[in-house]
């Protein structure tokens, strides 16, 4: 099968699948198995959403809840792993969103996903750049442990801030075990006020659950000596334009933009939104949680502690 794969060009696992759908390796027929693509192709596939009623609700209602749907497929597994009649993948409730056609999910769904557009694109890197000064003392994530770096331990976060129009700004902090997320409300962008934020936020915790916190080389946190000082929670710094270091923060920001638009004023938010927002992102099951929720997660780390 692989010197066939290598001679058409295809991957190994594509041959296999053909050889495999149509008799095996033993009863494998060109004719045969052209005559039945044929057919299969023809043949109409009715959308897995269509006819099941409960289903679509159960789909709406999540979708209403700002859920994604890969985040909904991957609960319904969980949710009746013996039940394949309430399975149904993400690029089903995508294709029932965007092809009106099939008629299943209403077009004013559409306003409840994450991205506005109009079409699927793929995804981009950030393209996110600030103007970056010098941070004395800055203690590079490069010294981080290695134990925060394959996220095995809770208590270990990152934050940045995400900007607005008219200067105004959110605190975002993750915690890189559990993806748990908390937001800040701050006054303007300044370090003072920053770290009387990030302060504030800490002592929310118990000192075992906020033990480290890395940043971007944003100025915003030129003050983190008063900040280690304040709370005995080391800071660590990322490398110049290096946004994929403090990964779990980028792709929360991405999220939150979907509450918090792009060019809009920030500072209207009371501290009140902010902690609603933060808690409907931790109570979503997230893929790479294996579809925990991060409240779940979280929760768990804090009985271990108690």
């Amino acid at each position: 099968m692989r010197v066939i794969a290598t001679q058409l060009g295809r991957a190994p696992s594509t041959v296999s699948r053909e050889i495999n759908r149509n008799g095996g390796y033993a009863c494998y027929r060109a004719s045969d198995a052209e005559e039945a693509a044929w057919q299969r192709a023809l043949r109409p596939k009715a959308c897995k959403l269509s006819g099941r009623a409960e289903l679509v609700r159960e789909v709406t209602r999540k979708l209403q809840g700002k859920w994604s749907p890969e985040q909904i497929a991957g609960w319904l597994k969980r949710k009746y792993p013996d039940d394949e009649g309430c399975h149904v993948s993400h690029e089903t409730i995508y294709k029932s969103l965007f092809i009106q056609a099939r008629g299943v999910l209403k077009k004013e769904l559409l306003a409840c996903l994450r991205s506005q557009r109009k079409m699927r694109r793929s995804r981009h890197a950030s393209q996110k750049g600030k103007g970056l000064g010098k941070i004395v003392d800055a203690v590079s994530i490069r010294e981080r442990p290695a134990s925060v770096e394959d996220r095995a331990v809770p208590g270990h976060w990152e934050g940045d801030l995400l900007a607005g129009s008219k200067n105004s700004h959110i605190a975002t902090l993750v915690e890189r075990h559990s993806r748990y997320v908390m937001l800040a409300k701050v006054s303007d962008g300044r370090t003072d006020t920053v770290i009387r934020a990030l302060i504030k936020q800490s002592r929310k915790l118990p000192s075992e659950l906020y033990k480290s916190l890395t940043w971007d080389r944003g100025s915003e946190l030129s003050d983190h000596k008063n900040f280690t000082l304040a709370t005995d929670i080391q800071v660590y710094f990322c490398d110049p334009h290096s946004p994929w270091q403090r990964g779990s923060n980028e792709n929360t920001n991405r999220l939150l933009r979907q509450y918090f638009p792009k060019g809009t004023d920030l500072s209207v938010h009371s501290q009140a939104k902010l902690s609603a927002v933060a808690r409907q992102l931790n109570e979503r099951p997230r893929k790479t949680l294996g579809f925990e929720s991060p409240a779940e997660r979280f929760n768990a780390c804090v009985a271990s502690i108690g």
